[in-house]
């Protein structure tokens, strides 16, 4: 390749609605170094359902619900344009593009995987009936010339359980994909104040933040910000132990930070992750969080006693909320600067993409 050709780089959504690999993948588009790399954003959901403004790259909606339907506009775009790389994410997507690489040798194919896979199949059961994880997706990696995990965890779970060749695999943690302003040291807040943002989903673990709360001896209030179809369970916990008067449910917000600032705690109860965005950004603000020690990504974000604390029990947890003590939120944001900021993990995937290609 000349060394003055720029790389073209094809980036692949499902969609382009609110979530983690939405957000870090239109990031990296946009930021790129536009001196050696031609970034396209394509993606095969609708653009009225876009939840993220992309601006100086060339974007593509193939207009379609889902991935299977857009497969054949996918496969026509990568047989007319031929790029160099095509970076996707989350798992159905990357299944499709393994396979169909099949048909482009010249183009070096990148998988960006978005949780712990086989943490994720023992929690939903997978094994049990039909499913295309299962039967097609652990053949998957074998056809990629890459695969992006975000944690060590990660790439332990592809190595153990999906038998991936470590010189496939590469962890490259999340950005800090925002400008969030670090909020005052003192805290004017006259009860302790809590937060959550996540999908209300089975492995978010929202149920027994509930139970925790039910167990505080100290006066609450507590921000929950999210949808899902979990909503109608959690919603009927809130009543069962008597949080209704101590909750404001937020469905989504565009100013999270706003929120994050004005709570004392961020609160995580997922049982697994992959690279949570939400505490990034709660750190970034200088709020700490208390999470679960689960597979995944958290505890590569949270240093314990510094931004936050990683817990093992419900008790645990009960008291590191109801333990209040002054936090440095300049000190919590270095803690998270240090490591994801969008300077050093952007040249981690431009070091990649050259690597990839000599």
């Amino acid at each position: 390749m000349s060394l003055n050709k720029l790389i073209k780089v094809t980036f692949v959504l499902p969609t382009l609605f609110a979530g983690g690999s939405e957000r870090v993948l239109s990031f990296l588009a946009q930021h790129i170094d536009k001196t050696q790399f031609e970034a396209t954003l394509l993606v095969i959901g609708k653009s009225s359902e876009a939840a993220y403004d992309v601006e100086g790259i060339k974007v593509i909606f193939l207009e379609k619900s889902r991935v299977l339907h857009g497969s054949p506009l996918l496969f026509k775009y990568l047989k007319n344009t031929k790029p160099d790389i095509v970076l996707s994410v989350i798992s159905h997507l990357n299944t499709v593009m393994a396979y169909m690489s099949i048909f482009f040798p010249k183009t070096k194919f990148i998988a960006r995987e978005s949780t712990v896979l086989g943490v994720d199949a023992a929690f939903f059961n997978y094994s049990k009936g039909f499913n295309p994880l299962i039967l097609f997706g652990k053949k998957r990696f074998i056809f990629f010339d890459k695969i992006i995990c975000q944690s060590q965890d990660m790439l332990i779970d592809l190595k153990k359980n999906f038998k991936v060749k470590e010189d496939k695999l590469v962890v490259i943690n999340n950005p800090i994909t925002n400008n969030f302003k670090i909020k005052d040291l003192d805290s004017s807040n006259e009860i302790i104040r809590l937060i959550t943002v996540a999908r209300f989903s089975k492995e978010k673990g929202i149920p027994r933040i509930l139970e925790i709360l039910s167990k505080l001896s100290i006066p609450f209030h507590y921000t929950l910000i999210g949808l899902g179809h979990e909503k109608d369970s959690i919603f009927s916990l809130i009543e069962k132990y008597g949080l209704s008067n101590n909750i404001t449910h937020i469905s989504f917000t565009k100013d999270v930070s706003k929120y994050l600032k004005n709570n004392d705690f961020f609160l995580q109860g997922s049982y697994f992750e992959g690279f949570p965005n939400c505490l990034i950004e709660s750190c970034v603000v200088g709020t700490p969080v208390i999470a679960f020690n689960a597979p995944g990504g958290t505890k590569e974000i949270i240093e314990d006693g510094v931004n936050g604390f990683l817990v093992d029990t419900q008790e645990d947890f009960v008291k590191k909320v109801s333990n209040v003590r002054k936090w440095d939120p300049k000190i919590i944001h270095e803690s998270v600067y240090r490591k994801f900021n969008k300077e050093k993990i952007l040249s981690q995937y431009e070091d990649l993409f050259i690597s990839i290609l000599k």
